[in-house]
């Protein structure tokens, strides 16, 4: 009797967890947690994470001097010609941890999916960019094995030669470029050019050109075949295809940040770049500079001390401290080096200014040097024109009031007419002025082309035997953590420090 109660009895309570199991898994899984992530979104976050640190203002743009401080301690760079890894490391962490590590996944989330080989290509295109400007601030550095992490757990990548990274660049905008299909669905959700095809072909042969000229003393036959190859495939053909990083309120300008806040008073535009641009009344310099006259202090840098006017910039000498400065300060009839003129920093260094990474302006400065080499078809000087102008045109973007009038482009071009004598030297000047807020561009295509002529900085006890810093120093975390690829890198590349030049630079 009694099995015959307990046998229904547990046949009921068989049933009434079958009934409660059921919907378990559905009730116990979050909706709206996101379980697959459009790979459009990473090579999103990978372009706005290539505009450039403030660091680059420290050592960049200070090496070439567009800029200088004569204050020590953090911001230590250029300016006293010494390694300080706590500024070189800028580019490494946030090229590798933001772009890199991206790309490499969109690559990884997209290579099996043919639906989504724009996207791939358009990743490789711009792997190959920051690529670029790793391996020209550092020279080896992880490549083949870098941003795999998470994808295959290499964490401690090997370094890779210069050489060996520009062959595979070279290949890989060669072939993704090539792949890049307009009849294919587009990737409207891309921040760079909105899937517009075109202009990512026009952006990875422009960046090809840029390749093949950095090679122009180590592989002058594979330089001149990769610039013809960018040409034949078409480049930048306007203003409208730069590669820039647009900013606005969540993604501000890091330049602008840090001349916006702690270091407002710190920096001034260099002598060097301000005393070229007033020699030939360049209208771009009432555009980039203003003085607040008189100031004696950062306090006193005040809107009614602001003047835009060419007349009254006065750069910032190199070779002195905050110190000894004074002496030239007296020297110039200013009341203290807080009067020496900046970076307006409400206009081309405001919050939100683009920051400009591959532009019309440099792709034809560049195809006015392969022009006079002989290398293309065309005048060097209508590329030539064509870059300044494009440059002129282009101060308009970073705020309204930096825009350059078009009758002061022609009167500039017309007192300052191209001269085939003097071709290499006033193409690659009118580059240093064009690459200006981008310093990794104007630090390799000064390496590269010996131009402009400048006076090594002068300031005693400089950190480097030579007269210009050639690289920038590894990190410090890379030494602690991945120090045997670093000694390898090291012993096959030359010391890790600021005068080791790398390959391409002879």
């Amino acid at each position: 009797m009694k099995k015959k109660l307990i046998y229904p009895l547990l046949a009921m309570l068989m049933m009434a967890a079958s009934s409660c199991d059921q919907g378990f898994d559905e009730m116990n899984t979050n909706r709206t947690a996101v379980t697959t992530l459009n790979p459009a979104f990473l090579l999103n976050n990978a372009v706005i994470n290539a505009s450039f640190p403030s660091g680059t203002m420290m050592y960049e743009m200070g090496i070439v001097q567009q800029m200088v401080t004569p204050n020590s301690g953090i911001i230590a760079g250029a300016n006293f010609n010494q390694d300080n890894r706590g500024v070189t490391q800028e580019i490494w962490q946030r090229y590798y941890r933001s772009i890199i590590r991206n790309t490499a996944d969109v690559i990884n989330a997209t290579s099996a999916n043919p639906n989504r080989s724009n996207l791939l290509n358009m990743a490789r295109i711009f792997q190959a960019y920051a690529f670029m400007v790793l391996t020209d601030t550092y020279g080896d550095v992880p490549y083949f094995e870098a941003g795999k992490g998470f994808i295959n757990q290499t964490v401690l990548p090997k370094y890779d030669t210069q050489e060996a990274i520009y062959m595979d660049i070279i290949k890989e905008l060669t072939e993704a470029t090539a792949a890049l299909d307009a009849t294919k669905a587009r990737e409207n959700t891309d921040i760079l050019y909105s899937g517009d095809i075109t202009k990512w072909k026009r952006l990875g042969n422009s960046l090809l050109l840029r390749a093949g000229m950095r090679l122009i003393k180590v592989k002058p036959d594979l330089a001149q075949q990769a610039v013809q190859k960018a040409v034949q495939g078409e480049v930048m053909q306007s203003n409208a295809d730069n590669a820039l990083v647009r900013h606005n309120a969540n993604y501000i300008n890091g330049l602008g940040n840090t001349l916006n806040a702690t270091e407002a008073n710190n920096f001034y535009l260099a002598a060097p770049f301000v005393n070229y641009l007033k020699s030939t009344n360049d209208p771009r310099l009432r555009s980039i500079a203003v003085r607040y006259v008189g100031a004696e202090s950062g306090s006193e840098q005040v809107v009614s001390r602001a003047n835009t006017d060419p007349a009254v910039q006065i750069g910032m000498p190199f070779g002195y401290d905050n110190i000894s400065i004074k002496s030239q300060v007296q020297a110039s009839g200013l009341k203290s080096f807080y009067d020496y003129s900046q970076l307006d920093r409400n206009r081309m260094a405001k919050l939100q200014s683009p920051m400009f990474l591959v532009t019309y302006s440099q792709t034809q400065l560049l195809l006015a040097e392969a022009a006079q080499r002989g290398w293309i078809q065309g005048t060097p000087e209508s590329y030539y024109t064509n870059g300044v102008r494009a440059h002129m045109q282009q101060m308009a973007d970073y705020d309204p009031n930096s825009a350059v009038p078009a009758a002061a482009i022609d009167a500039y071009l017309a007192a300052n007419p191209f001269d085939a004598s003097k071709a290499l030297e006033q193409i690659n000047t009118q580059y240093w002025i064009s690459s200006f807020m981008n310093g990794p561009e104007a630090f390799a295509n000064f390496r590269r082309s010996g131009f402009p002529i400048l006076t090594p900085n002068p300031f005693p006890g400089k950190g480097i035997k030579g007269d210009f810093i050639r690289r920038l120093t590894y990190p410090n975390s890379e030494i602690s953590v991945n120090n045997a690829n670093v000694k390898e890198a090291a012993a096959r590349m030359g010391a890790d420090d600021l005068d080791t030049r790398v390959w391409w630079d002879k």
